[in-house]
C-alpha cells in the first residue's frame, strides 16, 4: 500500500471518527433535552393533579337558615303565575291543571305519590282518574320504589300496595323498575349527576301532581319533594341523598344539608324536561308526615285549603308555604313546627339560588273571576279540619 493510500485511509477514518463523536454529542444532548422537558411536564402535571386531587377533596358546606321564614315583602327578583281554588273535589283538580298544561305533549307521565297500603291522606284516586279521562287520557303514572324497606321496596311489593289502593285504571310504570340512568346536575355543589329511573328519559313531558303536607325529613312535602326523591332510583339516587356512604344511619343526612340534595335531584329532572313539565299542589289532609307512613301518619289537624298549579316549581311551592304561615297560630303551629325543625325552608331558598325558579308571584284567585289576591286573602275563613272533609 501507498503512502498516499495509507494517508488517505487514515483521512477517511479520522472523518468518521469525528463524525461518530460528533453525532453521539449531539445524540447526548437531545437526551439531555428531551429528559428536562419530560421531568418539566411531569412536574407541572403532578402539581396540576395535586390541585385537581385537592379540588375533589373540598367538602360541600350546606347553606344556612332553614329554620327562618323569609316574608313577602323582604324577597327580591321577578313574578311568576300561581292559580288557587278552594274546590277540593276532581273539578278543582282539573280546572287547577289546566291553567298550565300548555307545554304538555307527546308520552306523558304523572308523576304522584300512590302511598302506602290504605294510606288515608294521599290525593284521592277518583280526582286522579277523572283528571286523566278528561285532559291525560294516554297518559301513565309514574313511581319508583323506595330506599327503606316496606310494602313498595321491590316491584313485586309495589305493584300489589298499587292494586290495595286502587291505582288500577290506568297503567303505573315503576320507573327504576328495569334499570337506572344518571341526569346532569347543572351547577349542583353535592352532585354534578343523579340516578334516576331509567324509564322516566321514555318520556316527552311530566304533570307533578302532588299531595303538600309536612315531611319527617323535608320538613314540608311539596312537588321539589315529589320529584327530588320520587324521581331518584330506589337503590342509587335515594341512597345518595340521603345517606353518607359508610355510615350505619340510612337516614344521617338532614337538615340544609338533605334540603340541598334533594333539591339537586330535582334540577336534574326539570332540566330534563324543560318547558314541558307543570306542577299542581294539593293542600289537603296537611298530616306534618309524609305519605311514606301511610296508616302511621300523625293525626292532621291542620285545615285543608285548596289546590294549586303554576309551570314555576319555586313559586308553587313557596305559596304553599306562605298560606300556611297566613293561617292562624293555631292553625298552622304544628305544620310550622314541623317545617322549621327540619329546617325545610332551605329547599326554598336553594331552588331560588339555583335558579329553578322566582320566589314572588302573582295568586290569581280562580273562584273569583281570576283576580289578584294575598295568601292572607287565600286562607280567610277556613274550617277546622274533619276526617272525611273536602
Amino acid at each position: 500500500m501507498s503512502v498516499m493510500q495509507v494517508a488517505a485511509m487514515s483521512a477517511i477514518f479520522h472523518n468518521f471518527a469525528f463524525e461518530i463523536t460528533h453525532k453521539t454529542h449531539l445524540t447526548m444532548k437531545r437526551t439531555g433535552i428531551i429528559m428536562i422537558a419530560v421531568l418539566m411536564v411531569a412536574g407541572a402535571t403532578a402539581i396540576a393533579g395535586s390541585l385537581q386531587k385537592t379540588e375533589k377533596k373540598t367538602v360541600p358546606v350546606p347553606g344556612k337558615d332553614g329554620n327562618k321564614y323569609v316574608p313577602y315583602g323582604e324577597r327580591t327578583g321577578n313574578e311568576s303565575i300561581v292559580y288557587f281554588t278552594r274546590k277540593l273535589n276532581p273539578e278543582g283538580l282539573i280546572q287547577a291543571y289546566e291553567q298550565v298544561s300548555a307545554g304538555i305533549e307527546g308520552k306523558v307521565g304523572v308523576k304522584l305519590h300512590t302511598g302506602e297500603p290504605k294510606g288515608p291522606n294521599i290525593i284521592p284516586r277518583e280526582w286522579v282518574k277523572e283528571l286523566m279521562q278528561k285532559d291525560l287520557p294516554d297518559a301513565r303514572i309514574v313511581e319508583t320504589n323506595t330506599y327503606y324497606t316496606g310494602d313498595r321496596y321491590t316491584t313485586e311489593q309495589h305493584r300489589k300496595t298499587l292494586e290495595v289502593n286502587g291505582w288500577t285504571f290506568c297503567p303505573v310504570d315503576i320507573l327504576d323498575e328495569q334499570d337506572t340512568v344518571t341526569l346532569p346536575v347543572h351547577g349542583g355543589k353535592w352532585f354534578d349527576r343523579m340516578s334516576v329511573g331509567s324509564h322516566l328519559t321514555d318520556y316527552n313531558s311530566l304533570v307533578v301532581l302532588t299531595h303538600f303536607k309536612g315531611h319527617t325529613q323535608g320538613g314540608f312535602g311539596g312537588s321539589n319533594k315529589n320529584i327530588g326523591i320520587g324521581c331518584a332510583d330506589g337503590r342509587i339516587g335515594k341512597a345518595w341523598i340521603h345517606t353518607t356512604p359508610g355510615q350505619d344511619n340510612q337516614w344521617d343526612i338532614a337538615e340544609e344539608e338533605f334540603m340541598e340534595r334533594m333539591t339537586e335531584s330535582t334540577k336534574s329532572v326539570i332540566d330534563h324536561f324543560g318547558k314541558h313539565i307543570t306542577y299542581v299542589n294539593v293542600m289537603r289532609n296537611m298530616s306534618v308526615s309524609c305519605d311514606c307512613e301511610g296508616v302511621n301518619a300523625e293525626p292532621v289537624v291542620t285545615p285543608n285549603v285548596g289546590i294549586l298549579s303554576s309551570t314555576d316549581i319555586l313559586a308553587l311551592d313557596q305559596a304553599c308555604i306562605d298560606l300556611v304561615y297566613a293561617m292562624t297560630e293555631e292553625e298552622h303551629h304544628d305544620l310550622v313546627e314541623r317545617i322549621e325543625s327540619r329546617h325545610g325552608l332551605r329547599q326554598l331558598s336553594y331552588m331560588k339560588e339555583l335558579g329553578m325558579g322566582n320566589d314572588r308571584y302573582v295568586l290569581i284567585d280562580l273562584d273569583n273571576g281570576g283576580k289578584r289576591i294575598t295568601a292572607a286573602e287565600a286562607v280567610k275563613g277556613l274550617k277546622p279540619f274533619t276526617a272525611g272533609q273536602e
